[in-house]
């Protein structure tokens, strides 16, 4: 497996790469879709393309990239010895909460779909900085290795 791996390394990464890039313009863009839904009224035609919208950007982009990046990042992880690294338990937890991050937007989609509007514009506005931060985090530790 170990041969394998180390074969198709470069191929795992930029699979990864691609895929994390994927999942991240996700992250990005389901809360801003998020402000523009809530400002839609209740029942409208316009609400109801927000909701397609968001589930469709969910179930067609951000699903499936975030299964591939969590098996390709498994498998470099494997491959590289990672597991044993300290800069790769910071990426790990970082990883870890964009993903609590991402079932939280779709839970608050389907709060959405229902009806349900919890948070202001502003507040969504914020919460769209998570993502952004938690990237910076990851690319420091991979590209640097600071420990």
């Amino acid at each position: 497996m170990q041969q394998v791996l180390a074969m198709l390394y470069l191929w795992l990464k930029a699979g990864h790469v691609i895929f994390v890039i994927f999942w991240m313009a996700g992250l990005f863009m389901l809360p801003r879709f998020f402000v523009y839904h809530q400002e839609a009224p209740e029942g409208s035609p316009e609400n109801a393309i927000w909701v397609d919208r968001e589930r469709k950007l969910m179930k067609i982009i951000m699903w499936p990239a975030l299964v591939v990046v969590w098996l390709l990042g498994l498998l470099l992880a494997m491959d590289i010895g990672a597991f044993a690294q300290g800069w790769f338990h910071l990426k790990l937890a970082f990883v870890l909460v964009l993903t609590a991050y991402h079932f939280w937007l779709a839970s608050y989609a389907q709060q959405l779909a229902q009806g349900v509007r919890k948070l202001s514009g502003k507040k969504l506005r914020m919460l769209n900085e998570i993502p952004g931060i938690a990237a910076a985090v990851i690319v420091i530790m991979v590209i640097v290795k600071p420990f």
